[in-house]
């Protein structure tokens, strides 16, 4: 089976990586696509994007880079299909 996670901190990558740990024992031929972070690509997802890249804190910060965010929503939904 294709699974594919999305993760947007560091919490979120902890425990995506403990969900592909436990999916890899019961389907040893599971594929895992993921933007998230180190953790789940250790566990052996392919890493579309760190979510390092695509966090904005603040009203600002989101606005300066709204077109960006829109690309990776649509780069998202994309790889998806």
């Amino acid at each position: 089976m294709k699974y594919y996670l999305i993760s947007g901190e560091a919490s979120g990558d902890l425990h995506g990586s403990h969900l592909i740990a436990a999916l890899k024992k019961l389907d040893p031929n599971a594929r895992f696509r993921a933007w998230g972070g180190s953790l789940m690509e250790k566990e052996g997802a392919e890493l579309v994007k760190h979510f390092k890249d695509l966090a904005f804190m603040g009203f600002w910060e989101v606005l300066k880079n709204l077109l960006n965010i829109l690309k990776n929503i649509t780069l998202c939904k994309d790889d998806i299909l």
